[in-house]
């Protein structure tokens, strides 16, 4: 391992010691922030490798609920061991990235990535790469480790580390249980559903939790939301044809439904400047991530239908030190600009730009229902609808937000006409999933023309407004379960 490289682990094993949440996931290489972090010279253009977006911006939300407004290493901090794989391995590291790149931007291949999930998944190259980083991390650590990705999770509890492992879906894969009989493995999930499935895949594994331990296996926390998403909640109204619909759409970590958001972005920029009878006016903001060819396809389909767009990439937006100022949602944008594009080569400028841009702006959000984003978007306060699903866990997702009324499949074909529908007023008699349930946000002020006439779109809006406390509370309380021994 080369000197520099050496010195950066170092670092992150002393900052992982001496933090009160030490907190371990598998997301993607963010060493030059790391270098930014400790003092050292960073080049703010090179591209990270990502896996997922999830696995970071999740993990992240609890080091966030630790630190308040200021990065406090002591009170959290948040490693990836794929910042540390060793030089020899790091081909095969990139190897595993370019193919989940590919996979994801070509449909037909998708049927290897699901094979892959189903029998394959545990021996992946990367999780044999990460091994020797994980372990050597925590080898000191003899209190509670929070891990957000079940590669971590399996390898501390086999090398007798406490663990808390977080459930990063409503849905329980196999390798979630491979160490549930062990006594220094718990977990940590989003709801009591995934609670109790949890239970019958261990018994169709074969894995037989002792009695004693079966009571606080598995604890019911919420999804981990970063708190200044919920944040950007708190002013949101639900949106009426009385100014423009504001639509995030977003693609995934590894750049998933580039062909979809192509086909959609290629009937929605034209609506800007020349909308169809009883389309509302449209604002557009694309969140690109960290992929510069889907940031070039939607530059490229601005230009052929000859809108402004402005690019949303700044030098180095992240405030990655000790003590740095965490980014608060804001809504400025260059006037007269309905099409901006969110993009940054690095994870953590990435998703900081995501978080001070879009959240606190969309009404609504078109994206893949994963467990980041759909959550995100809705307990940011926005409508979803929801693209083509990566894996059999986001149709879980999906049929979550349905039930609260929340989320609707997009219509990629006919997106301009679903639009129309969703955004016309209807009486909220006629909306289907009304939820009843008590609203833990203060609901806005609604005259009797207004609550009976709303359109799907608001009636989702709105809808989010009373979903369950724990949605709100999630990444608190995972803080606070991560304490127990």
């Amino acid at each position: 391992m080369q000197k520099d490289a050496f010195t950066l682990l170092y670092q992150d094993k002393k900052l992982l010691e001496n933090s009160a949440t030490p907190i371990i996931t598998v997301s993607a290489s963010f060493k030059e922030d790391l270098k930014g972090f400790h003092g050292e010279k960073e080049d703010d253009q090179v591209q990270d490798i990502v896996f997922s977006r999830a696995h970071y911006s999740m993990a992240l939300a609890v080091a966030v609920a630790a630190w308040g407004k200021k990065i406090d290493a002591t009170k959290a901090w948040l490693v990836d061991p794929t910042n540390h794989v060793k030089q020899t391995d790091w081909k095969s590291i990139k190897l595993t990235d370019n193919i989940g790149k590919t996979i994801a931007r070509q449909p037909l291949l998708k049927i290897l990535k699901d094979l892959v999930d189903r029998f394959a998944r545990s021996k992946l190259p990367i999780l044999e790469n990460i091994k020797p980083a994980t372990k050597f991390l925590s080898q000191n650590l003899d209190r509670p480790i929070l891990s957000f990705h079940i590669a971590t999770g399996n390898i501390l509890a086999e090398n007798g580390k406490t663990v808390w492992q977080m459930i990063t879906d409503p849905h329980v894969r196999s390798d979630y249980v491979t160490n549930a009989a062990k006594k220094n493995i718990r977990f940590m999930v989003f709801d009591q559903q995934t609670k109790e499935e949890f239970f019958r895949v261990a018994a169709a594994e074969n894995i037989k939790i002792p009695a004693d331990q079966i009571e606080n296996k598995v604890v019911v926390t919420g999804p981990p939301v970063d708190p200044r998403t919920l944040a950007a909640a708190k002013k949101k109204k639900p949106w009426n044809n009385d100014r423009a619909l504001r639509i995030l759409i977003t693609t995934g970590g590894l750049g998933t439904n580039k062909q979809e958001i192509h086909k959609i972005l290629d009937q929605l920029l034209p609506a800007l400047k020349n909308p169809e009878a009883n389309c509302p006016k449209l604002e557009i903001i694309y969140y690109a991530g960290t992929h510069f060819d889907h940031q070039r396809m939607a530059i490229n389909l601005a230009k052929k239908h000859q809108i402004k767009h402005h690019l949303i990439s700044p030098y180095d937006p992240a405030d990655f030190s000790q003590a740095g100022e965490l980014n608060m949602a804001q809504r400025q944008f260059k006037n007269n600009v309905k099409f901006h594009i969110i993009y940054h080569p690095q994870i953590i400028d990435a998703n900081e730009l995501l978080i001070r841009y879009g959240f606190s702006w969309a009404d609504l959000f078109i994206s893949k229902p994963s467990g980041d984003m759909a959550y995100d978007a809705a307990l940011s306060g926005a409508a979803l609808l929801s693209m083509k699903e990566w894996g059999e866990w986001e149709h879980n997702v999906r049929r979550v937000f349905e039930k609260f009324g929340i989320c609707q499949k997009a219509d990629t074909d006919h997106i301009v006409e679903q639009l129309i529908a969703l955004s016309q007023k209807q009486s909220s008699h006629s909306i289907h999933n009304r939820v009843p349930t008590s609203s833990v946000r203060p609901l806005p002020q609604l005259t009797d023309d207004e609550a009976n006439q709303m359109s799907w779109i608001a009636q989702a809006m709105l809808n989010t407004q009373q979903l369950p406390l724990s949605y709100y509370q999630g990444a608190i309380n995972i803080l606070k379960t991560s304490k127990q021994v």
